[in-house]
């Protein structure tokens, strides 16, 4: 079977011409007419590494593939369920192996810089996958740009917020908090006149975001190419989660599993107040004992002394540089009937999951839905991160900084020194320190 090489690759899409460059190829593209194809004739079988959550949120993709197979019933899709902590580095040996690397990747999105700088991905520009590009919201579909280039569609978005048990909040007599102070006093009324803990605060790189970004501080600065993890707003922003933690506000999180601690928590109504996202709606709504989707009560992140900020997160899927040729038609296929605005709607319904589709929210499905109408002016208001081929190294340093300071009780200046050492001698080096 033929591989595509690095260079220019025309491959012939399902009902349009679909020329597809891999990275750092040639700048010419050809392009030629292709003849519509009946989808019962298209044959090919597929690998496609799905990174959601196995148990939540597995089964409705799987459902994706059986709609698909009624459509085209010859293209076989293995499915294939790969740990989000593993997949970026699993993605990134096998295709520099060029060997055991899937058709079809959900890349989480500062994957997708990194992977295309290194010529893993195809350009999609000028294909049939593009050809609604007006039709995907703008923050979504930046982080599949790179080197003026789109290398994947957004497949889903999202955002951190505040979630919290609407019972023990109306219980405790408490507003909803808008600030940090707000939910320290909020959680604390909730510890004293519920008996349940009023706030767990997530030790994980990700999740003191908000805290930073909310005293006005961020990672780096890419345009002037400075590392700025250490400055005195993320100083501030890492203090005021500790706090948190250290006035009894929060949980003091687990050294083990914080997030998986965060949840059960949650779910069995332990705990009023989380910092988390959409993808834990499934999980949340069918927990036994937390009163369904109707107690989840859906918030801005609060704010900080500048404002109030969370990340921009989601997936976007991708195609393997190396996909053979003969295989194109049916990827483009299976992408494109992934990610309709109709199966955007459809795990809007099931998982709560937000679409990156315009059309998909003037379906029922989604207008319908009250969840996702909760989460759409959080991603809304999210802050863009670095869309750079090194963001996605950023967070390995952030966990252990996360861990040291809220576990460990170690002092944040210190730690944060640490992470802008680590950038600038293994992730951006290129970039001055601040």
């Amino acid at each position: 079977m033929r591989r595509i090489t690095k260079g220019l690759a025309t491959l012939a899409s399902v009902t349009l011409a679909f020329s597809i460059a891999a990275c750092g190829g040639d700048k010419k593209e050809e392009s030629t007419e292709a003849a519509k194809v009946d989808p019962a004739s298209l044959t090919a079988e597929l690998t496609w590494w799905d990174t959601s959550d196995a148990k939540n949120e597995g089964p409705a993709f799987k459902e994706l593939i059986t709609k698909f197979n009624q459509t085209y019933p010859n293209v076989k899709i293995n499915y294939q369920s790969v740990p989000f902590a593993d997949a970026q580095n699993k993605f990134k040996t096998a295709a520099q192996a060029k060997t055991g690397a899937p058709d079809i990747l959900r890349a989480e999105v500062a994957w997708v810089p990194e992977f295309a700088s290194l010529g893993h991905l195809y350009a999609l520009d000028g294909s049939e996958l593009l050809a609604d590009e007006a039709d995907y919201l703008p923050a979504p579909l930046a982080s599949n740009k790179f080197d003026g280039k789109t290398y994947g569609v957004p497949q889903v978005t999202d955002s951190l917020a505040l979630l919290y048990n609407k019972e023990l909040v109306e219980k405790a007599g408490v507003e909803v908090p808008k600030t940090w102070a707000d939910l320290k006093t909020a959680a604390q009324a909730v510890k004293s006149k519920t008996g349940a803990d009023g706030l767990y605060v997530n030790a994980a790189g990700y999740f003191t975001l908000p805290f930073m970004y909310g005293e006005g501080g961020d990672v780096v600065d890419t345009a002037s190419k400075t590392i700025t993890v250490n400055s005195e707003q993320n100083v501030a922003g890492l203090k005021i989660a500790k706090d948190l933690i250290d006035s009894g506000a929060s949980v003091k999180p687990s050294a083990t599993d914080s997030y998986g601690t965060m949840m059960t928590l949650f779910k069995e109504k332990k705990v009023a107040f989380i910092i988390n996202g959409p993808w834990e709606v499934n999980n949340i709504k069918s927990a036994p004992s937390f009163g369904g989707v109707e107690n989840l009560g859906v918030a801005p992140v609060p704010a900080g002394s500048v404002k109030a900020a969370a990340p921009i997160g989601g997936h976007n899927y991708v195609i393997w540089s190396g996909v053979p040729q003969e295989k194109a038609p049916a990827a483009v296929a299976f992408v494109k009937h992934l990610n309709s605005a109709e199966s955007q709607a459809f795990l809007a319904e099931k998982l709560g999951l937000l679409p990156t589709r315009k059309s998909a929210y003037e379906l029922d499905a989604v207008k319908n839905n009250a969840v996702v109408s909760a989460f759409k002016p959080v991603a809304e208001a999210a802050a863009s991160r670095p869309w750079i081929p090194e963001g996605g190294q950023f967070f390995g340093p952030l966990d252990q900084m996360a861990t040291e300071v809220l576990i460990q009780n170690k002092d944040p200046k210190a730690s944060l020194d640490a992470v802008a050492e680590k950038y600038k001698a293994e992730v951006v080096p290129a970039y001055s320190a601040s």
